[in-house]
């Protein structure tokens, strides 16, 4: 027993050495290369998958799996949630094949990438909303039928409603300090540019009633009008008409 003991370890580095060989030839070849490298992916060991696929490129460069590599790369980038370096990684790809059979997965990747680094609260910048909305609209323009475009719709209705949530939060902090200008601007704003996305209600009422205290009587009545026309029963509608007469 103690024999075998002794060559325990030489048995492990023996086949350790084996592996590696087996490892090492398996690469020599594009096929081999990328195989090896989808392993590490399949095993989430994505630092290593990005590092063979990298590779495959690099050893590779004229062969269909440089180009299957660098989409990997994207996904890879995807998968471990580094968004930013997704984005660019899908974007330049789309550059350098634009024609590829799968560009719009690779289009709709690119707005996912945008989207996934959208802030988890309306108080935090949401400058990267813009980046989402307008990949989301060329996406949907150039590939209304794709199997992602119901999907990308759905997110860029999302985003929107964030924009607005933002808008209305921002106007209601005005309205609260009694900033009343800067308040009707922003539900107009809010009323002009976010419609039907479940915010009129509280847009009209804002304008109408910040409109009041500064004394312009046409857009509070305009506003006024406007959502007595759209929602006659609502308790906003109710409060806006003891303060503002028609």
């Amino acid at each position: 027993m103690m024999q075998r003991l002794k060559f325990l370890p030489l048995l492990l580095v023996f086949s350790g050495l084996i592996a590696c060989s087996s490892m090492d030839k398996k690469s020599d070849t594009p096929e081999g290369a990328f195989a090896l490298a989808e392993e590490f992916d399949k095993d989430e060991r994505y630092e290593e998958a990005l590092r063979r696929y990298t590779e495959v490129k690099n050893k590779f460069p004229y062969s269909n799996f440089a180009t299957k590599s660098e989409l990997a790369i994207a996904d890879v980038y995807f998968k471990q949630e580094s968004y930013p370096e997704a984005q660019v990684s899908y974007q330049a790809f789309r550059e350098l094949h634009p024609k590829h059979p799968q560009v719009d997965y690779v289009m709709f990747r690119v707005g996912m990438s945008y989207y996934n680094q959208l802030p988890s609260t309306l108080d935090r910048d949401l400058t990267v909303a813009q980046d989402v909305i307008s990949s989301f609209d060329e996406f949907i323009k150039r590939f209304p039928t794709s199997q992602y475009t119901k999907e990308a719709g759905e997110k860029r209705t999302e985003t929107l409603k964030m924009l607005a949530g933002k808008e209305e939060y921002i106007a209601a902090f005005y309205f609260k300090r009694e900033m009343y200008d800067s308040a009707l601007s922003r539900y107009e704003t809010l009323i002009s540019t976010y419609p039907t996305l479940g915010f009129d209600e509280k847009a009209l009422y804002g304008a109408t009633m910040s409109a009041n205290k500064i004394g312009d009587s046409f857009k509070a009545q305009k506003y006024l009008k406007e959502l007595m026309a759209k929602f006659p029963q609502s308790s906003e509608a109710q409060r806006a008409q003891k303060e503002v007469k028609l």
